[in-house]
């Protein structure tokens, strides 16, 4: 994601020079669990608010009680000193021309394509789309279109609104919600656009006396029941409320506001009216707050209004998988999307549920068998012998990182301490290399600096648009991870890691915003899922490839925060590894395709706003297109099994080795076909001990292998 290219609203491939990476180039139970820990190099004493504009990580709802585990305490850290602790170094290349003064660029969210670019990119906030025009705005209801390799549903303008606007900016951004500003040609602002993910709603406040032009697609707004003008555009139908409407034109006065919403297919009259009354208090941002318990983590996002009414929401499948709370009041219709209905709500409060996943250190390897122990500590003496030097940039440099401390974690957990003593060593000398806060002012490799402009920490060397904010969650969830892993019993080296580990935690994942980092960087907690690129210069919205990676992300961060003694921040750490293994599976290996039946795959792998594709950045084979959703498989990503079907892995699998498992990415294939049962982990077992190098990738090992294919077989975990 490197090139700065509209993608096309198409079923075409994504370009692999747009990749980040060309991976192998040939609660409150977790609180009683951590204990009383030391906190290590954290200053804690800002509580710094939202310089980044609504969003506080705490909330409370107008219309229903928090329902589940308590409200987590988001970590409270001092980030100014944080970004104090490295040089301070422009290198980012981004450019946010639609910003407001003061606005921490709002990089690696659904909206980013309205700041970066020489043009604004149209977004995708569910159920609606929006996006920006030289004057003002379009409204659209995506309709997905299912062909054999993707889910489409571009933006088309179904209403325009023409302020008489010369330009816009971001001036307030929060997780899940955006407000931006039309200014006229002086400079002065006109008024005030906000959406929100979820929120049929998308409301204009006037600051100054203007005069609207709203048109729709095949006909006009005219007077309804319960005070909104209905429009039909094509096959769906908008409702406008607020403002004195006349032939089309809107007058507001300053401090005025005119809501705009489409009507559910079909819409009864009860939804008619609660969407006509609800609209009539335009939502001003989102809340979000979590917590965690023995079995379930929880986030709630309050839609706060400007008046304090109640509002409605719409529900992604994943708010509505497994167990989830009692929700009333949520048969007022559904709108269509790429990722299936959204069911429409009355109220303020989204709260929703996913399994508890708290972070993984090493296999259960209890019950595996003495020849498998042998077969294991074998391939790890080779394992450690072949490792070679360690890259220098973030991405390669923390896979090498993590397969070190995995391997050193492994041959601990047998009994082989002294096969990985000297591996352990320059592990530990090369974590604390990139663990120097001033590493940057003696080399320009593995170290890290602050982007001031950019509000982010950055490795000095660049990997897969890094210096453009592509993926950092992928890149330092494999360095917390090494530094988790290898820091557990030893508290002298966590604080010296401490200010840079801590420092790449927050980049990614500050559970409150600051003026010097954004609130949850690349965590969508409304979608449950990141975004991948930093500014989404695409027609198609933000996207993700490697869900398994993300969730690998929040692992990392909960090992950091384990080892480190930071009770809030493992807290947080389980809610976002949840909650992203619980959409890993919901939308991109065991989707939901009752209703895709044009769709010729057993999963989906690139998930964008606007599309869904069976494809990656870098190649189209069926096994590259599997094993990005898997990597790097490590003792977390047992999740991909749980609940699962065994056929759907078993399909998956098959549908990815069609000439078997000697290809690139073998070895993620075959510890995905080992979760399916026992007896599918005995015949990955046989054949991976023929597996040729050659189909291992540079982030695992054949030891790592065998020991997560034991592990399956004898802890089998499919459908549970």
């Amino acid at each position: 994601m490197t090139a700065r290219v509209t993608e096309p609203t198409t079923e075409v491939r994504p370009p692999p020079t747009h990749r980040r990476r060309w991976i192998t180039l040939v609660a409150a139970a977790v609180a009683a669990v951590l204990g009383a820990g030391v906190v290590l190099w954290a200053p804690w004493a800002s509580d710094d608010t939202a310089s980044e504009g609504v969003g506080t990580g705490t909330g409370s709802a107008p219309d229903a009680p928090v329902s589940g585990p308590a409200d987590a305490t988001p970590p409270k850290v001092d980030s100014a000193a944080l970004v104090a602790a490295v040089p301070d170094e422009q290198v980012a290349k981004i450019d946010p021309v639609r910003l407001a003064d003061g606005v921490v660029p709002p990089t690696n969210r659904w909206y980013s394509g309205l700041v970066f670019g020489d043009q604004p990119q149209p977004v995708f906030a569910e159920p609606l789309s929006f996006g920006l025009t030289d004057s003002g705005f379009t409204l659209g209801l995506p309709k997905p279109v299912v062909s054999e390799k993707a889910v489409v549903a571009p933006h088309v303008p179904a209403v325009t609104v023409d302020a008489g606007a010369a330009s816009a900016r971001v001036s307030a951004a929060d997780p899940v919600s955006v407000t931006v500003d039309l200014l006229d040609t002086s400079g002065a602002v006109l008024g005030h656009v906000v959406l929100a993910e979820g929120s049929p709603f998308v409301s204009f406040t006037a600051e100054q006396d203007v005069t609207l032009v709203s048109s729709v697609t095949g006909g006009s707004f005219e007077a309804g029941s319960d005070g909104a003008a209905i429009a039909d555009a094509g096959d769906s139908q908008w409702g406008l409320v607020g403002g004195k409407s006349d032939s089309g034109s809107t007058t507001l006065g300053k401090g005025e506001s005119a809501s705009w919403y489409a009507l559910p297919p079909k819409a009864s009259a009860a939804a008619k009216k609660a969407l006509a009354t609800a609209a009539a208090d335009p939502v001003t941002g989102v809340d979000v707050s979590y917590g965690v318990g023995d079995d379930v983590a929880r986030t709630t996002l309050t839609y706060k209004t400007a008046g304090g009414s109640p509002t409605a929401y719409v529900t992604m499948p994943h708010h509505r998988d497994g167990d989830q709370p009692d929700r009333k009041d949520c048969d007022l219709g559904a709108y269509p999307s790429v990722y299936g209905d959204l069911e429409l709500c009355a109220g303020s409060q989204l709260t929703s549920y996913a399994p508890a996943v708290p972070a993984s250190s090493e296999l259960d390897l209890d019950g595996i068998t003495a020849d498998q122990k042998a077969a294991i500590v074998d391939a790890l003496k080779a394992d450690v012998t072949a490792t070679p030097a360690f890259p220098s940039d973030t991405y390669f440099g923390g896979k090498a990182l993590n397969r070190a401390a995995s391997l050193v974690v492994l041959g601990e957990q047998l009994g082989a301490d002294d096969v990985v003593a000297d591996l352990k060593k320059k592990t530990v000398e090369q974590l604390e290399e990139w663990g120097d806060p001033q590493g940057c002012t003696q080399r320009d490799a593995r170290c890290v600096v602050y982007d001031k402009t950019a509000r982010s920490a950055i490795g000095l060397t660049p990997s897969f648009g890094s210096d453009e904010l592509n993926d950092h969650h992928f890149h330092y969830g494999y360095i917390l991870a090494a530094a988790g892993l290898l820091t557990q019993d030893d508290p002298a080296l966590a604080k010296k890691l401490a200010p840079v580990m801590n420092l790449l935690g927050q980049d990614i994942a500050a559970a409150k915003p600051s003026s010097e980092l954004p609130q949850l960087r690349s965590f969508d907690p409304y979608a449950g899922h990141s975004w991948a690129s930093g500014t989404s210069p695409f027609a198609d919205g933000n996207n993700q490839e490697s869900s398994s990676e993300a969730v690998n992300a929040w692992n990392g961060l909960g090992l950091w925060a384990q080892a480190s003694g930071q009770k809030d921040l493992q807290t947080e750490a389980t809610w976002l590894a949840s909650t992203e293994a619980s959409t890993a599976k919901a939308y991109w290996t065991n989707p939901d395709l009752s209703d895709l039946e044009s769709f010729d795959h057993t999963i989906l792998s690139l998930n964008w706003g606007g599309k869904r594709d069976y494809a990656t950045w870098f190649s189209p084979d069926p096994n590259a297109i599997l094993a990005i959703q898997l990597i790097p498989m490590g003792p977390v990503q047992t999740y991909l099994a749980a609940g699962v079907d065994p056929d759907q892995i078993r399909a998956s699998v098959k549908e990815a080795t069609p000439s078997g498992y000697g290809v690139q990415f073998g070895d993620y294939l075959l510890m995905y076909s080992a979760l399916a049962g026992a007896d599918d982990a005995a015949a990955a077992w046989k054949e991976a001990t023929g597996l040729p190098d050659t189909s291992i990738d540079d982030g695992s090992s054949r030891a790592a292998m065998l020991a997560f294919i034991a592990s399956a077989r004898a802890h089998p975990t499919a459908g549970r």
